[in-house]
């Protein structure tokens, strides 16, 4: 998969965390926030360097493509979030879900060797039964024409997800 339907994700999450209030700067900043957290599970790609194979448990769509690293990186961005005077709960549960995400997006490629869902229990790696996003070409590949089909493909299937993200927010009335 691209990262544009994980972006979309990340975007709409900090389009439901925002505060009417909020300047477009800062639902900026909180969008490029939660769509990197939306991403993150991807840093597995950095083991390749390290000799990490792509089926080892902590190679590509292993360990950190697992409901429990997001269970896990949810509650320590809530307790961050408790430190800086945010509610626990619900950046916890929004992160965690924003975390889990990801691998579930990657179940419904058609491409790479599933994702290990329930690591540490299970190394299994599952797709979803059905599978309608194109996997992307890795690295420079994906300036191919066939990288840029799968970036229009999901720009269609997450259109509402940004459509939500960007969307103008109405200001309340000032009060006479």
């Amino acid at each position: 998969m691209a990262s544009i339907g994980h972006a979309a994700v990340g975007m709409a999450a900090a389009r439901s965390q925002s505060k009417s209030r909020a300047t477009r700067g800062a639902l900026a900043r909180s969008m490029l926030l939660w769509s990197a957290l939306s991403l993150l599970p991807d840093i597995d790609v950095v083991g390749f360097a390290f000799g990490v194979r792509y089926g080892d448990p902590w190679g590509h769509r292993g360990a950190t493509h697992s409901f429990a690293f997001a269970l896990g990186l949810g509650l320590l961005l809530g307790l961050a979030a408790r430190r800086c005077g945010r509610s626990f709960w619900r950046t916890a549960v929004l992160a965690s879900l924003v975390v889990a995400s990801h691998p579930l997006l990657d179940t419904l490629t058609d491409g790479g060797r599933g994702c290990a869902l329930f690591w540490p229990f299970d190394d299994t790696r599952h797709f979803a039964p059905f599978r309608p996003i194109p996997v992307a070409p890795i690295g420079l590949g994906f300036l191919s024409q066939r990288g840029l089909s799968v970036a229009a493909v999901e720009l269609v299937l997450f259109a509402p997800l940004f459509a939500y993200a960007l969307w103008p927010r109405r200001r309340p009335a000032a009060r006479p």
